[in-house]
């Protein structure tokens, strides 16, 4: 039950009403300047003064403190940026300037308040230009893009603190993709590949657990993922979910022996789909389903078989393709049908991979790989506050995955 608030006194009432009355009117109350400005600028200058006076140890107008060899020095002035507003305070100064304020600090213009607003619309993948935009239409504020590097940049710690942050032991399922961007090095634009590796954790929730970046998706750059995951604490991945890279399930079990690897079916179908022409792209959509839809791996080899009877004709690279990965496609049919969507497809990274894209399609190319890293991230953690419950039936899930990897998920 929601705590309920404390009522407000009836002699801070009175004094509001009283300040509304004399303010002009609601009009004057909210306008550039008036009473609410006033007092956000009044509240910061006195709770300013109130900290020079815990620095040098006596209040305003009382004696110096004897042998403290400081004493206040003025005003100075100097203009901040409160919620929406920009305000004209005038912070006081000591005699030897070793005073540093903690609410305000000095060189800081900004409350934390605004640096968040500014994050959070750069997480939204909205450009440099557009912000100052939005700023300054809403809150009569010029930012520069210098100020919104800056704002941004600090957020580089937080990723290498959290690229490099101890990982469980055992993951049940660890999905891995990779998506393409722009970016723009050494005056070209290029493609610059970022990695995801995003898991299911015991509990059953979603985490991503890194993104890396390179030059382009590789098999050999996949196990420099996978040996970092290792060195961060993983020794055990059950089910690793993959695209049809060629070498990636080799990089896998170079370091995960143990690991279960299934091929995505929604790669193998999207992949499927390059060969055929529009007008038989339903068609044989449908009869690919026939196959990965199977109650059992006997019935899947003969709708496979069924299949490349009806299309090898016209698309016979297609067949190929399956017959090609059968090895990696078919782990999941030893799964009851209830988890099989779990495990076969990646359906998990491509809600987030949508997010993701929708964040970057504002995007033409990155100037550096930092702004590519710090969009990202920043973007993760604003989608990973949905991921506040369970996926749905976990719990059979992690049975059956208890049953056929006995010995090692954590009891």
């Amino acid at each position: 039950m929601a705590k309920k608030k404390a009522p407000i006194p009836d002699a801070q009432k009175a004094l509001i009403d009283q300040l509304i009355r004399e303010s002009g009117g609601p009009q004057a109350l909210f306008d550039k300047g008036g009473l609410l400005d006033q007092l956000k600028k009044r509240f910061i200058e006195q709770a300013l003064e109130a900290e020079m006076d815990e620095h040098l140890g006596y209040p305003k107008h009382a004696p110096m403190v004897p042998n403290s060899g400081n004493a206040r020095n003025g005003h100075g002035s100097k203009t901040i940026i409160v919620d929406s507003d920009q305000l004209e305070i005038s912070p006081p100064r000591d005699r030897n300037s070793t005073f540093e304020p903690q609410l305000i600090p000095k060189r800081q213009k900004r409350f934390k308040g605004f640096d968040e607003k500014i994050l959070a619309m750069y997480a939204r993948g909205m450009s440099v230009r557009d912000m100052q935009a939005m700023l300054l239409e809403l809150y009569e504020v010029e930012v520069s893009e210098a100020l919104i590097s800056s704002v941004t940049d600090t957020v580089l710690d937080d990723v290498r603190a959290w690229q490099s942050r101890p990982l469980d032991r055992v993951y049940p399922i660890v999905y891995f993709d990779c998506i393409v961007v722009k970016s723009r090095q050494d005056g070209k634009v290029s493609n610059r590949a970022v990695y995801l590796a995003l898991t299911v954790t015991m509990e059953g929730h979603k985490e991503l657990l890194g993104l890396w970046l390179s030059q382009n998706e590789g098999a050999k750059f996949w196990l420099g993922v996978m040996s970092e995951l290792q060195n961060r604490g993983v020794q055990d991945i059950l089910i690793a979910a993959v695209d049809g890279l060629v070498g990636f399930p080799d990089a896998i079990a170079a370091v995960f022996p143990a690991t279960e690897v299934q091929l995505c079916i929604v790669h193998m179908v999207r992949n499927s789909t390059k060969y055929v022409s529009w007008k038989n792209r339903k068609e044989l959509c449908a009869d690919l389903k026939t196959i990965y839809g199977s109650n059992t791996l006997e019935e899947a080899e003969l709708s496979l078989q069924a299949f490349g009877k009806k299309w090898d004709s016209k698309y016979p690279t297609v067949s190929q393709l399956w017959h090609r990965h059968w090895e990696n496609i078919v782990p999941f049919f030893a799964y009851p049908k209830q988890i099989r969507k779990v495990i076969y497809t990646t359906n998990a990274i491509e809600s987030l991979n949508r997010s993701l894209r929708k964040v970057l399609k504002t995007k033409g190319a990155f100037p550096n790989d930092e702004s590519i890293i710090k969009l990202m991230y920043l973007a993760m953690q604003n989608i990973a506050k949905k991921w506040t419950l369970p996926l749905r039936d976990w719990g059979s899930v992690i049975n059956q995955l208890s049953i056929k990897f006995e010995g090692r998920v954590p009891l």
